[in-house]
């Protein structure tokens, strides 16, 4: 079991580094044991890229853990009290003695997938996957493979993505006589299943190329100089507009680089953030997309929060000034991860606008994500 635990960090920790392949808390990886009594999965609360022997990973009975796709009561209950039973139950498959860490709400999903499984949201699949022509893009980028990918269309997070997968997993198994190794999920990612640590780390690169020779890519170039007054004046404005819209006192923090740049000077970038919420971890992490500022008034972008509030929405906490830059109110701690998921998205909407046009999630979807987990690191973002 020590060579198990071994090969998942390994694994966590090379595409956990990777800001491209991972934003935000999103994505999880498992080994399962030889005799497949046991899964080791990543733990919630801990980065991929931190996993070590001590923490960051949880070991699980299979048996257990596949008793919950089996078990139609659950299906019957509502939203919360059916993924807080599922966390529950998840709790209570744990077979270690490790304490303070629970394992992956996606652990019932990796259960029935091959030995070594990688779940990644990257930059590069989710221009497809959140593409309204996505699905046929990769079906010719990938019309070489022996076996096709499965595709998952968008499904509510947690026990029905488990229950949506496990169906078409065996269907696919009936036709091919083997699990799919490569499944694109509508709206959410990448998951990658293979026997071996190493097959399934280079599926993920083979993958991650093969997207990215059809995208369009930021092109490093020299950038122009920002008047250090003009950032201290936005950030004032921004801080007290963010005030007097929530009530909430908020560190304002500035980003400039060619990515952001590049994304301002599109002619469709403001049609682009108009689109509604993207993916999942765009509105747990950042409350959606970025505000579009065109000239940093206090007023008008206090008067934009306010409407985002009154509407039933989440206030913005990003917001992308044109000419100057993008700035975030939140506290300072998950500033790092709003930045990631916020760039994540301007990649993801230049491409899937290219590719038909963006597909964004609607309010029901969004809905259930806001009721989806019980202790979401969401919550901690949006109070400031």
């Amino acid at each position: 079991m020590d060579n198990v635990l071994s090969q998942l960090i390994t694994v966590s920790r090379a595409v956990g580094k990777d800001a491209a392949l991972v934003q935000g808390g999103g994505g999880n990886t498992s080994v399962k044991t030889k005799d497949g009594r046991y899964m080791y999965i990543k733990a919630s609360g801990t980065a991929l890229r931190d996993m070590n022997r001590q923490k960051g990973w949880r070991r699980l009975r299979l048996d257990l853990v596949r008793t919950i796709i089996e078990d139609k009561s659950i299906a019957q209950l509502d939203v919360y009290n059916r993924e807080t039973e599922v966390v529950n139950r998840l709790l209570l498959a744990c077979d270690d003695n490790v304490t303070g860490a629970r394992p992956s709400v996606e652990s019932h999903l990796h259960s029935f997938l091959g030995k070594c499984v990688i779940h990644l949201h990257p930059n590069a699949v989710g221009a497809y996957v959140n593409a309204k022509n996505g699905k046929a893009h990769l079906e010719r980028l990938f019309k070489a493979e022996k076996l096709p990918f499965l595709w998952v269309p968008y499904t509510d997070l947690g026990f029905r993505l488990a229950k949506k997968i496990a169906k078409l997993v065996t269907n696919y198994q009936r036709q091919f006589g083997r699990s799919p190794q490569i499944l694109f999920l509508a709206k959410h990612g990448l998951i990658v299943s293979a026997e071996k640590p190493d097959t399934a780390l280079r599926i993920v690169r083979r993958v991650i190329n093969g997207c990215n020779n059809n995208l369009k890519q930021p092109k490093a170039g020299r950038l122009k100089s920002i008047n250090p007054k003009v950032i201290t004046d936005a950030k004032k404005n921004i801080h007290r507009a963010f005030f007097n819209a929530t009530g909430q006192r908020a560190t304002v923090s500035y980003f400039y680089n060619e990515t952001i740049a590049e994304f301002w000077r599109q002619k469709d970038a403001r049609k682009m953030l108009s689109s509604a919420v993207l993916t999942p971890d765009e509105l747990l992490y950042a409350n959606g997309p970025a505000m579009w500022v065109d000239k940093c008034d206090s007023e008008k972008i206090a008067a934009k929060l306010t409407k985002q509030i009154e509407t039933g929405k989440k206030h913005s906490v990003a917001f992308l000034v044109k000419g100057i830059g993008l700035f975030i109110a939140a506290k300072e701690k998950f500033v790092p991860t709003v930045r990631d998921v916020v760039l994540s998205s301007f990649f993801i909407r230049t491409n899937a606008f290219r590719m038909g046009g963006i597909l964004s999630l609607n309010k029901r979807q969004q809905d259930f994500i806001n009721k989806w987990e019980p202790d979401v690191f969401r919550k901690k973002i949006a109070n400031g």
